[in-house]
């Protein structure tokens, strides 16, 4: 197996457990719907997921580990992704909240903090805001 074969590997593998972790968020309602679905297929294409990953990680989402990116960067693109499904859902301070916070907390943000910064991601999610504009507000929400 050469290095780039392992790369792959751990790229496709890091990408698969992002996309499980907000699957998981998707279905703690236990219901993906349109609207889910559309921003998965979008979400799966932009990480590679193929097809038959895919169907079996729908199935099997909760053994992916949540596994936080090293980058505060690629944590916040994290979050924005886990927010955006929250959103889609239309379920504010629920289940999915809740889980979300925990996600969260699994990406490496502070627990004491935590509750501040998906406040503030899901304000900016429902403003519409750009993942730059997203990344920018949550870096500077503490200055």
């Amino acid at each position: 197996m050469s290095i780039s074969d392992l790369f792959d590997s751990g790229f496709k593998k890091r990408n698969e457990d992002h996309f499980a972790a907000i699957v998981r968020v998707a279905m703690d309602d236990g219901v993906i719907s349109e609207e889910e679905r559309a921003f998965l297929d979008r979400l799966a294409h932009n990480l590679s997921i193929s097809e038959d990953d895919y169907k079996q990680i729908l199935k099997d989402y909760k053994s992916h580990p949540i596994n936080p990116p090293h980058s505060y960067d690629m944590r916040l693109e994290r979050l924005y992704d886990l927010a955006r499904m929250v959103y889609v859902d239309h379920i504010k301070g629920d289940h999915e909240e809740v889980l979300l916070t925990k996600i969260a907390v699994g990406l490496g943000f502070t627990p004491s903090n935590v509750k501040y910064v998906i406040d503030k991601a899901l304000t900016l999610v429902s403003e519409g805001a750009t993942l730059d504009t997203f990344t920018e507000e949550i870096k500077n929400m503490n200055r």
